[in-house]
């Protein structure tokens, strides 16, 4: 039987309590799971200096004790593969530090990203965005008025999506303002947000927050960033619950994980444990290139034969669609179009 790390958090009513109760040490997070012993594991804790640790004891309590292999531990604890400099992959694979004013990106025709908040309330070892210079493009009012005032002069938007670090790391008051000023641009129908946060920190979904995205006079939808069923509990399905009465579209995308979720069975009980908690899944991306994260690759090929296993095993309405992004692109470039024809 699995041994789950008991750890003394605090009420789930206080996200913020949760976010600053974190593990920054590779040897303390070792030492809580009864792996400190593991010295392949040890080995990796100085890539915390290319990219610090960061992950919630509220997070690491879903983790399994004595497991070296466990999926949610593999995507946050440091390795010493990061420290290798891979052919093809880059400190910017999206080409995303280039933008159009602060913090905003205007990737695609229709729809433009704000990066709200720089900060996340994890540190996955995979983020693309791991070497992104947030101190040039932090999120503060200054910054959001000059992007707000960009998509005023752009009709040709009516999507915007916050983005980060993670979104959801603004506090209410301030995703209320957010908020406010974009439903005041007419052109502007609907707003997503991605976040990993109600996931990590399921407490961060407030009843204000539900409260303010009910009575919103734009669409808005949730983008989960989950990648394996183990992630998903109790606490995680109350929130959708709450978002689901509040009249939000709720959606999950995943990266395809080497070593977490690189095998059609995890990708189906991801797909049944979203579908049940309400979440629609939506993608699943191949990695990104990104410097210090190789380690994690599945290559085109291996992801479509994945991918054409998991349409045996659960409803097509449960299968995300294999994408991967490419900077400059005016989309994401779809991999799946030929399974689903087979």
């Amino acid at each position: 039987m699995a041994h789950i790390v008991t750890l003394n958090t605090p009420s789930r009513e206080d996200w913020l309590s949760q976010l600053a109760d974190v593990i920054t040490s590779p040897d303390e997070l070792l030492r809580l799971l009864d792996l400190e012993t593991h010295e392949n594991l040890l080995a990796g804790r100085e890539a915390k200096r290319l990219f610090p640790l960061r992950v919630p004891r509220a997070f690491v309590a879903r983790m399994e004790k004595g497991n070296p292999d466990d999926p949610l531990l593999k995507q946050t604890l440091t390795v010493q593969d990061e420290f290798v400099t891979a052919p093809g992959f880059s400190t910017d694979p999206l080409e995303e530090q280039n933008s159009v004013v602060p913090g905003l990106l205007h990737k695609y025709l229709n729809r433009a990203l704000l990066l709200v908040k720089g900060g996340c309330a994890v540190n996955c070892r995979y983020c693309f965005r791991r070497h992104f210079p947030y101190a040039e493009n932090q999120g503060n009012k200054r910054n959001w008025q000059v992007a707000l005032d960009y998509i005023a002069a752009h009709p040709e938007l009516d999507e915007i999506i916050f983005s980060g670090g993670d979104p959801l790391m603004a506090k209410d008051h301030e995703l209320d303002w957010l908020i406010t000023q974009l439903e005041g641009i007419p052109h502007i129908k609907r707003l997503r947000i991605h976040s990993r946060l109600p996931i990590v920190i399921p407490a961060r979904i407030t009843d204000e927050l539900a409260a303010r995205f009910e009575r919103s006079s734009l669409q808005i939808l949730l983008v989960n960033h989950i990648n394996h069923a183990n992630e998903v509990d109790q606490d995680f399905r109350m929130a959708m619950a709450r978002l689901r009465k509040a009249g939000v579209t709720l959606l999950n995308q995943s990266v395809l994980l080497r070593g977490v979720n690189d095998n059609a069975r995890a990708l189906a009980n991801l797909s049944n444990a979203l579908f049940d908690a309400g979440v629609m899944p939506y993608y699943i991306h191949v990695l990104d290139k990104v410097q210090g994260a190789a380690h994690f690759m599945v290559s085109d090929e291996e992801a479509r034969a994945i991918m054409r296993e998991l349409l045996t095993l659960v409803s097509g309405y449960m299968v995300p669609k294999l994408a991967r992004e490419i900077g400059g692109e005016p989309s994401k470039t779809p991999l799946d179009l030929q399974l689903r024809q087979s």
